[in-house]
C-alpha cells in the first residue's frame, strides 16, 4: 500500500478512471452484440437503428481514448459491411 499522499490521490484516480473506462466499453461491447443480434435476425430496419447506436458507441470509446481511433474505424467498417451484405 501507498505511503505517500500523492501516490494514495493517484490509486483513487486509476480505480475512478477505471470504472469509467469499464462502463463505456462494456456499452460499446452491448452496443455491438445489439446489432449483431439484428443482422442475424434478418430485419433490417432494426439493424439499421442499432448501427446507428453502434457506430455512436464506438466514437464515443475512441474520443475516451478506451479503444484506439484505427480499431474503431476497423469495427465501424466491418459492422457496415455486414449492413450492406444484409440489405444487398
Amino acid at each position: 500500500m501507498a505511503n505517500i499522499k500523492s501516490a494514495k490521490k493517484r490509486i483513487k484516480v486509476i480505480e475512478t478512471k477505471t470504472l469509467r473506462n469499464r462502463m463505456i466499453k462494456s456499452a460499446l461491447k452491448t452496443a455491438i452484440k445489439k446489432f449483431e443480434v439484428a443482422i442475424t435476425s434478418g430485419n433490417a430496419e432494426e439493424a439499421k437503428t442499432t448501427f446507428v447506436g453502434a457506430v455512436k458507441a464506438l466514437d464515443m470509446a475512441a474520443s475516451k481514448g478506451v479503444v484506439h481511433k484505427n480499431k474503431a474505424a476497423r469495427s465501424k467498417s466491418r459492422l457496415s459491411a455486414k449492413l450492406k451484405s444484409l440489405t444487398a
